[in-house]
């Protein structure tokens, strides 16, 4: 992702890629496609070890980053998953940890989750959301030296494998985070077809679950900010992964072009096809830029953070997406059959488009942060 990566970060990269290619390769994907997890729990210890959990948690708590900046640090982790179509619970494990860290919250659990023993999954979304934080449903409730929990998350990731959940609940005007151990009494995960072959999500219905108040993380009916920073970094990982798969998608497509002959010529030598990687390689240059502005603000705390988060959601959803159908189209008949590799790629981007909104909600979004600039100049 980065121009001038440092020679750490460039290590962190190139150790994750190099373990990926050994131990998530293409038929282990395949491989993976029925599994009811989709992911290996030795296979995500061991990346673990190498620093995958770990760049959103302090120093304090374990953690630490390479170069100081570890949200940066783990785009780099991100946009390789995206290049590998890599199984495991990168989002959700990163932004838990980093919640727990943030809180000061139990230190075993979070203990459990750096070292990649413990897994989680976090919940924010649900269904019909525009609005991913304003229009937060489920309630959490405060019933003596109680929370109850009562709606439905969806989509969750990894939910029906997680050992916790970290859930958003609305008490009042204000936003309650709640750590759920799986098995709770009351909470029901229900799965969920995906177009990824090793990603999996779930619904989570919670029926007036009951959790006791140090089960909450943060304060009760004070975790709006902490909730926009989790969004934030999510959108970040997210972004870079699809680059990733877009970068992947591309760099096939256009070895493929060189490689095949038509007419006696390499299909890259037509003029028509010329013209679309001249696109593609703009669409993908542009994806690289404004993923790295949305991290970087992000990184640095600006103001205009979730302006560049959503100018980066939209515009990567759109042409993620149209990137790698292009590069399916190219590749004629082979690019539709399960037996090449390009669909593992369309579909990680497929599904980055829906998460956490797709194209038409960032984009309203960005009309009405435009609004509100308006009204106060």
């Amino acid at each position: 992702m980065l121009l001038e990566p440092t020679p750490d970060q460039e290590f962190l990269r190139e150790t994750t890629a190099k373990f990926l290619s050994s131990e998530a390769p293409v038929s282990e994907i395949r491989r993976l496609r029925d599994d009811p997890v989709g992911f290996d729990r030795d296979y995500w210890r061991r990346g673990a070890d190498l620093g995958w959990t770990s760049l959103l948690v302090g120093e304090d708590h374990g953690g630490g980053s390479v170069s100081g900046q570890g949200l940066i640090d783990l785009t780099l982790i991100a946009h390789e998953f995206g290049r590998h179509a890599a199984p495991g619970p990168l989002t959700p494990n990163n932004v838990v940890a980093g919640a727990l860290s943030a809180a000061g919250g139990p230190t075993g659990i979070l203990d459990g989750l750096l070292s990649g023993a413990t897994t989680a999954s976090w919940g924010l979304e649900e269904a019909g959301q525009g609005d991913l934080i304003g229009r937060v449903g489920l309630s959490a409730g405060v019933e003596g030296n109680e929370v109850v929990l009562e709606g439905v998350k969806r989509p969750a990731e990894s939910a029906g494998s997680a050992d916790y959940l970290l859930v958003t609940g609305r008490t009042g005007e204000g936003l309650t985070q709640v750590l759920v151990p799986s098995g709770t009494p009351g909470v029901t995960v229900r799965p969920m077809g995906t177009v990824d072959l090793t990603r999996r999500f779930g619904a989570v219905s919670f029926d007036r679950a009951r959790l006791p108040l140090d089960a909450v993380v943060g304060e009760v009916g004070r975790a709006e900010d902490q909730v926009k920073r989790q969004l934030q970094w999510a959108l970040v990982i997210l972004n870079a992964e699809t680059v990733g798969a877009m970068e992947r998608a591309f760099d096939m497509t256009l070895e493929w072009a060189f490689d095949r002959y038509s007419f006696g010529r390499p299909l890259a030598s037509y003029q028509e096809l010329k013209h679309r990687f001249a696109d593609m390689k703009s669409w993908l240059e542009g994806a690289h830029a404004v993923a790295d502005a949305g991290a970087e603000a992000v990184q640095s705390g600006a103001a205009d953070s979730d302006e560049l988060l959503s100018v980066a959601k939209a515009f990567i959803g759109q042409y993620g997406c149209e990137l790698v159908q292009d590069c399916v189209q190219i590749h004629g008949g082979i690019g539709v059959t399960f037996d090449h590799d390009l669909h593992l790629f369309l579909r990680r981007a497929t599904l980055n488009r829906s998460l956490l909104g797709p194209p038409a909600d960032h984009l309203r979004r960005l009309a009405d942060i435009a609004e509100l600039e308006g009204a106060r100049a």
